[in-house]
């Protein structure tokens, strides 16, 4: 029998609103991951995200041969969790995963930046996504998207306006190409495409122009 917060099977996803705990725990850990990354330097937070990020994994993958452990862990997590995390990693380790390479590959303050696309951006598409009652479109719905972009060129704007970051246009490509990225049907979890295809625009593309 299927967990009481998932929806029955017979529900179309878009009939159904996204877990509220999920979405608020999502915002606040990412939003607390990528500030943490403004006031602390680059080696730090990498250390931080690659211990989160090995603690996290070694815990998908005992519990993926202890099923008893899983059990507890479905059970104890259920309003944080997907249907289909139980024989997958979570989407906490993706963005774990994300953070680390994040800061290994970009510059630090595009790694802030495209983390807090993913932690802000995320839920405010899938919150406007289910509500906007229009044709959807590769399973997404375009209201979400255009919430995840402007949602992102809302960050933009405070990143430059507390002055973390210098105002160009190549933030706000980003944010573009991460709301488009978040959309598109990829068969790898959007918390680790989403801030690499984000981040990889805003590290590379004002080179190539």
């Amino acid at each position: 029998m299927a967990p009481a917060h998932l929806p029955p099977k017979s529900e179309s996803p878009a009939s159904v609103a996204p877990p509220i705990w999920r979405r608020i725990f999502h915002a606040s850990s990412g939003t607390v991951l990528a500030v943490a990354g403004i006031f602390l330097p680059t080696p730090a937070v990498v250390a931080g995200f690659a211990i989160l990020a090995a603690l996290s994994l070694a815990l998908d993958l005992l519990r993926f041969r202890v099923p008893g452990l899983n059990r507890h862990f479905l059970r104890w997590l259920a309003p944080l969790l997907k249907s289909d995390e139980g024989s997958k990693l979570t989407g906490a380790t993706f963005m774990l995963l994300a953070g680390l390479i994040s800061f290994l590959v970009f510059d630090h303050a595009v790694a802030v930046t495209a983390l807090l696309f993913l932690a802000l951006g995320d839920p405010a598409a899938a919150l406007l996504g289910y509500r906007g009652r229009i044709p959807r479109f590769l399973g997404k719905s375009p209201w979400g998207t255009a919430a995840f972009i402007g949602v992102s060129a809302v960050v933009v704007m405070t990143l430059a306006g507390t002055g973390v970051i210098e105002l160009h246009w190549r933030w706000f490509a980003g944010a573009v190409v991460a709301g488009l990225v978040e959309t598109a049907p990829i068969p790898i979890d959007d918390n680790l495409t989403v801030p690499l295809a984000g981040g990889a625009v805003m590290q590379f593309l004002p080179a190539l122009a």
